[in-house]
C-alpha cells in the first residue's frame, strides 16, 4: 500500500528535479538575466513576459542564433521601443547570459 503511494511520488519528484544543475557561468546569466532583465521579460521556460511587447527570452533562439547575439550585446542592445534600457554588457556578461538563454532553448 505504501509502495503504491511512494513509488509515485518519488518519480514525480525525479523528474522535477533537473538532470544536471546549472553550471556556474549559466547561474551567473541567469542571475544577470533576473536582475536586469525579468522585470519586463519572461526569463524563464514557462511564464509570460509582465511586458506584452517583450519577448520571453525562451523565444529568443527562434528568432536569432543565440550566439549572434553577442555582439549586440558588447555594442549596446537598442529598440524599437522607448521602455527598453540601453544595455551594454562586458565579455563575461556576454558569455554568461549566453550561456543561460542556450538552456531555455
Amino acid at each position: 500500500m505504501i509502495g503504491r503511494i511512494l513509488m509515485p511520488l518519488a518519480f514525480t519528484l525525479i523528474s522535477l528535479v533537473p538532470a544536471a544543475a546549472a553550471s556556474p557561468q549559466e547561474q551567473r546569466g541567469k542571475t544577470f538575466a533576473l536582475n536586469n532583465c525579468a522585470r519586463c521579460h519572461s526569463i524563464d521556460k514557462v511564464s509570460p513576459s509582465p511586458l506584452k511587447i517583450a519577448p520571453p527570452f525562451r523565444t529568443l533562439h527562434k528568432r536569432y542564433p543565440v550566439e549572434s547575439l553577442g555582439e549586440a550585446l558588447a555594442e549596446g542592445i537598442q529598440t524599437g521601443h522607448p521602455t527598453m534600457p540601453e544595455f551594454q554588457l562586458d565579455p563575461d556578461q556576454i558569455g554568461d547570459l549566453l550561456a543561460y538563454l542556450k538552456t531555455l532553448e
